[in-house]
């Protein structure tokens, strides 16, 4: 099985984020950097831990971040099926 599915599976959902950051050279600037990864709402370990690792390593300053979350797979999505139909 694929990483992401077994990730789906265990309760992750796919998050995209928008950040807008200052250019270290213009700070009049803003330049957008668009993330995206499986993470675990509400807590979003993930994204935290990038935006972490912006703020020690890179350059730029975070002006905001702006993120949408949703679950791919959901317990309803899957059930089991009894019967099978074969054509022709």
């Amino acid at each position: 099985m694929h990483d992401d599915m077994q990730k789906q599976l265990r309760g992750y959902g796919l998050t995209t984020a928008q950040i807008l950051y200052r250019l270290p050279d213009h700070p009049q600037f803003l330049q957008t950097y668009i993330w995206q990864d499986y993470d675990l709402a509400p807590n979003f370990p993930e994204m935290r831990g990038f935006l972490k690792f912006w703020q020690e390593t890179l350059d730029g300053p975070l002006h905001s971040v702006r993120y949408v979350h949703r679950k791919l797979i959901s317990a309803t999505e899957w059930r089991a099926l009894k019967g099978e139909f074969i054509l022709h």
